[in-house]
């Protein structure tokens, strides 16, 4: 492929103005609501055919959430580009002050393959809005979402506005050596660091979304059974495949065991007595992803699950006790169906293990106790997250959603999707009627009197 040419495609593309006004943005929104309503059941297909998802799960955690992200841009579009007028100081009168929302040119938006349509799609739709130029590199270990993607997106855009990139490792760092304007990757911590290497030699401002190990921490007045169903929840959607899921739990002493049944029952409930043979269960993503997992299912005790199926590359929803903060299933994110259940005696204790870690990408907590929801929020630092409840956090519009520290940097999801591909200028337009000699040499005392009056 012509790396060059593709970019300089879209650069004159995007020179040319042709993304920048309300109606060209709407109508490219517009078009991607159609396509994806048109293309919604190869979608679902091609997603059941790279990771095993049901049609429920798909439409659930990928395309509802991306149409829900087009709506509510198509909803503020209007209103997002309008300039944003602020306040003057009084040295600078006779004038007005504002900010002036601009596109930040090409896009580079590189996807993961655990929720290969959302997390393509989604960040797409926001520098769609904002006005950009994008090139999509959606992963190779997806490869059926992928190939419909890019039918869908050669279907709603000019190839200048929008370009599909497939293949593997070869094309994205091919794609890296492109000046961009901005990139967006989502994706584990190691290629993060390579992103962002890379991105320092043009000086290209990047978004990471990463991930790190999500705790959850259960305190002994919570609601154990509810609890259960929702750990199970966050965790074994998509088989833990997931950058939020809970990757471990902390779990008050008193409470362990009861809490352990709980979740041993809704493991049952949600996938039957036997989970390899549940027809919406999820697979493995990879050989190489099985075979790791499979590793990690050598520490600790089982305490439930621990079955496997190689050729389906499926691992049964599995609980860990008797875990070593030192093994290495708590060393490493998970990403998969396997959750490590560790106690603590003290709300102090629980709060020092998280702390003495990575800041994670997300922190859930279980508690009725309002004085401990205040301790954890103050005290942990963390990307985002629930209070009795799990991962629903990243599924909203209303709030920005991402990491902190090794968990990632930068946001999206509704507004901040608009935010982070768009430069905001600010502009001071100043009056001609009048131009005050204040600033101007020669200095006198006389100037400096009214000067320090103006400004203090």
């Amino acid at each position: 492929m012509d790396w060059k040419k593709m970019f300089e495609t879209q650069r004159a593309y995007y020179q040319g103005g042709a993304t920048q006004s309300y109606e060209a943005r709407r109508r490219a929104l517009d078009r991607l609501l159609q396509g994806l309503e048109e293309h919604e059941d190869k979608l679902l297909k091609a997603l059941q055919q790279d990771l095993g998802k049901a049609p429920f799960e798909g439409y659930m955690s990928e395309i509802g959430m991306v149409r829900e992200e087009l709506h509510w841009h198509r909803r503020h579009l209007k209103k997002m580009m309008r300039p944003r007028r602020v306040s003057t100081p009084l040295a600078q009168f006779p004038s007005r002050s504002f900010r002036s929302p601009h596109p930040r040119g090409l896009v580079l938006v590189m996807a993961p393959w655990n929720y290969p349509v959302q997390l393509s799609l989604s960040p797409l739709v926001g520098a769609v809005a904002a006005g950009n130029c994008v090139v999509l590199k959606p992963s190779n270990d997806a490869p059926h979402t992928a190939q419909a993607m890019a039918d869908l997106l050669r279907q709603c855009f000019d190839p200048g506005q929008v370009a599909v990139v497939l293949g593997g490792r070869a094309e994205n760092q091919a794609l890296l050596d492109l000046p961009f304007d901005h990139i967006f990757f989502t994706g584990g911590e190691t290629v993060g660091r390579l992103v962002l290497e890379k991105a320092a030699r043009h000086l290209t401002p990047v978004t990471l979304e990463l991930g790190g190990k999500s705790p959850c921490i259960v305190a002994k007045d919570a609601d154990l059974s509810l609890a259960a169903r929702r750990i199970v929840f966050g965790k074994f959607l998509n088989a833990g495949q997931t950058c939020v899921a809970p990757d471990y739990l902390l779990v008050d002493r008193s409470v362990m065991q009861p809490l352990l049944d709980c979740l041993e029952q809704q493991i049952r409930q949600a996938f039957g007595e036997d989970p390899l043979r549940c027809p919406e269960y999820p697979r493995i993503v990879n050989d190489k992803h099985f075979e790791r997992l499979r590793g990690l299912l050598e520490q600790g005790t089982i305490r439930m699950g621990g079955r496997w199926d190689a050729q389906q590359r499926r691992i049964e929803p599995t609980m860990l006790v008797d875990v070593r903060p030192d093994d290495p299933v708590m060393q490493q994110e998970i990403f998969g169906p396997l959750l490590p259940v560790l106690p603590y005696d003290t709300v102090e204790q629980a709060i020092r293990f998280v702390a003495d870690r990575p800041h994670p990408l997300a922190l859930y907590l279980f508690t009725q106790e309002k004085s401990v929801q205040q301790e954890i929020l103050e005290k942990l630092q963390f990307g985002g997250g629930c209070i009795n409840d799990t991962i629903i956090h990243l599924a909203t519009t209303h709030m920005p959603f991402g990491g902190v520290g090794r968990s990632g940097m930068g946001a999206y999801h509704g507004q901040a999707s608009f935010d982070t591909f768009t430069h905001y200028r600010s502009i001071m337009k100043k009056a001609t009627w009048l131009d005050l000699p204040v600033r101007y040499h020669p200095y006198t005392e006389k100037k400096e009197k009214t000067l320090r009056r103006v400004m203090r």
